[in-house]
């Protein structure tokens, strides 16, 4: 499927000149429309809009190509324009944008619009190209300038038989970004060409959002000289072993490709079977725990959107005046809701565990770190080995089964590498799942106890506080419920939170403290929506899309939502989000409001006392924490 096949002359504008982003938009559709590709244009611009709110579709260099699936789509085309004055169309290097092209997919399209990206970037990768483009001043012109271009980067098959050494590379890559789209392409087109002009074969596989294309096969790794993993994101690297493995960021294969192509022969040799794969050369201690950290957060992350969706479904589908207590699961539907999305926060924070310790050990690691994380769940200890409340080490103590699991498991691998050969086979079988089993257990049983004096702790530091300022007792629990976000000081706090409500008069409108306690774990999740929403260059394009889901778990009382921004810049995110609670849960308690639910976030707000002044407490926190994100978190490049 070529460019020039998808791109009719009506659908293309020269020296076009929008106003603004959303008139820019409007243009690439009317384009659409008029080359017969839409049934349903407004519908398309939904979707388009849908698409441009998850992160900006700029990719810098003066070049947007915004793009969407939609069921408006009558078959799939392309629309361009070319805009000399340039528009603001929020580029990642604040650049305004020059040159569009507008991609529309079937909903039913399959990845024909991913495959469309991922030519184009290869295509917009040549500066003078894209100089070409912009230069064109008729529309045969500007479509000869692509045709030229794709014919010499996508030559059409040569006819006979084939010959069946052109396919081998002295150098192989592998490249991957987090999102899959743009960098992924951008850095294996890169390193071809670099190679192209160093005359040294080179052939990148791509692993994008679409799957993997142009994989490499086992004749082509066994004839290679080295191998270049250049990806933000773990790759298996067993198919790699005994090569020379380079391993960098996705950043330096679009910036560094020639530095990389000579280096490669020289990187340390891969033996996945007995040891950590190697990295990056100069890649420090910080970024390798930082991947690995990254590694649970982005598979504990649907756990956490999901779950905590479905939970704020039974909320609002329940009756409260029924049994406060139990608010919630008081109707069966809301029970039902509150049943499934209650068994995926269950496992989230195993998952987190056991993703962290399969990014240091790969899969031995897996399973000791998704028990270690139930077992921070649990609160095993030796003198309760099914769990004792009072030992619950929650997010903290999953972070620490994760890593600890990750590193246990890698020395358990290299002591077994002295074994005879002939106990190759039990390994992965018996010894790794039993052995390391074993020494998590062990651990984190440990662990729990020492967690549990710190509940105890902190809990009756809360209970003493409680008889003096009640402004500085609200600050405390609610600046508590942030720190660590279903760790022992969010435990602590909450505990004491529900434990206020039996003393309570629920005619009165019920806890003060409970109502302290609620409003700080509602403001980390609005507060970070907030940033992601009005401070996007602080964010990486993943967190912009899950950003706005907080908004709901938030207004829910539904803290773990914060939880991957916190995992993945821990002091900035935490400090902003302890604050900002901290001042509303002062305020709550400043204007006396009382709540008499233990959960329930917006929708116990018409039973609450003085709820005005309660959601003006929670506008003002929120709004702290997301000017301290702001302040504190670094712009993204």
């Amino acid at each position: 499927m070529r460019i020039t096949d998808l791109l009719r002359p009506e659908g293309i504008r020269l020296c076009a000149a929008p106003k603004g982003r959303e008139e820019a938009i409007d243009l690439l559709i009317t384009l659409q429309d008029r080359a017969g590709n839409l049934s349903d244009p407004a519908r398309y611009k939904r979707d388009i809009l849908a698409r441009e709110a998850q992160g900006s579709t700029a990719i810098g260099s003066g070049i947007a190509v915004p793009h969407a699936k939609s069921g408006a789509v009558r078959t799939p085309g392309l629309s361009a324009a070319t805009v000399p004055g340039g528009v603001d169309y929020d580029a990642p290097d604040g650049q305004p944008t020059t040159l569009f092209f507008m991609i529309a997919a079937p909903a039913d399209g399959g990845d024909t619009h991913l495959e469309l990206l991922s030519r184009l970037m290869v295509l917009l990768m040549d500066e003078a190209f894209c100089a070409a483009l912009r230069a064109a001043r008729t529309v045969p012109e500007f479509l000869a300038c692509i045709d030229r271009q794709e014919q010499a980067k996508y030559p059409e098959e040569p006819s006979g038989t084939p010959d069946p050494t052109a396919r081998s590379c002295s150098i192989l890559a592998v490249t991957a970004c987090p999102t899959g789209i743009a960098h992924t392409y951008m850095a294996a087109e890169a390193l071809e060409k670099k190679g192209r002009e160093l005359g040294i074969p080179v052939k990148a596989e791509t692993q994008g959002s679409g799957g993997v294309k142009n994989m490499l096969t086992r004749e082509e790794i066994a004839a290679a000289d080295a191998i270049i993993i250049a990806a933000d994101k773990e790759v298996d690297l067993t198919r790699f072993e005994g090569k020379p493995v380079l391993r960098v960021p996705v950043a330096d294969g679009i910036n560094r490709p020639e530095e990389l192509i000579r280096a490669a022969p020289e990187a340390p040799i891969c033996h996945c079977a007995g040891q950590a794969p190697p990295e990056a050369a100069g890649e420090g201690l910080g970024r390798q725990i930082y991947k690995q950290l990254m590694n649970g957060v982005s598979h504990m992350l649907p756990f956490v959107i999901g779950g905590g969706i479905l939970i704020a479904l039974a909320f609002l589908l329940d009756d409260a005046s029924i049994d406060y207590s139990n608010f919630g699961s008081n109707t069966p539907v809301a029970a039902w809701f509150k049943n499934i999305g209650s068994l995926a926060f269950g496992v989230m924070l195993p998952i987190l565990a056991g993703y962290i310790a399969m990014a240091i050990a790969d899969r031995p690691g897996l399973m000791v770190g998704f028990v270690g994380g139930a077992l921070a769940v649990s609160g095993s200890t030796f003198a309760a080995p099914a769990g004792d409340p009072g030992a619950v080490s929650g997010f903290l103590g999953a972070l620490i089964a994760g890593f600890v699991a990750g590193y246990l498991m890698l020395a358990l691998r290299i002591l077994c590498g002295r074994l005879p050969r002939a106990l190759e086979g039990i390994k992965p079988v018996l010894i790794y799942p039993v052995a390391g089993l074993l020494l998590i257990g062990l651990f984190m049983c440990i662990v729990n106890p020492f967690v549990g004096i710190l509940n105890n702790a902190l809990y009756s530091g809360l209970s003493a506080m409680g008889s003096g300022s009640k402004v500085l007792l609200g600050f405390v629990v609610a600046a508590m419920m942030a720190i660590d976000m279903g760790g022992p000081f969010n435990k602590a706090a909450y505990l004491f939170g529900t434990s206020t409500l039996a003393a309570a008069d629920i005619a009165a409108g019920g806890s003060d403290v409970m109502a302290a306690v609620m409003i700080g774990g509602m403001v980390p999740p609005i507060a970070i929506a907030l940033a992601t929403t009005f401070f996007k260059n602080r964010f990486s394009q993943e967190e912009r899309k899950s950003g706005p889901v907080n908004y709901v778990m938030g207004l829910c009382f539904i803290t773990e939502g914060a939880i991957p921004f916190a995992a993945a810049d821990p002091w900035r995110v935490i400090l902003s989000c302890a604050l900002g609670s901290g001042v509303a849960g002062a305020l709550s308690m400043l204007f006396g409001c009382a709540c008499p639910a233990p959960h329930g976030g917006l929708f116990v707000f018409p039973v609450m006392h003085n709820v005005l002044a309660y959601f003006a407490a929670l506008v003002v926190g929120s709004l702290i924490g997301m000017v301290l994100l702001a302040l504190l978190k670094q712009k993204k490049s």
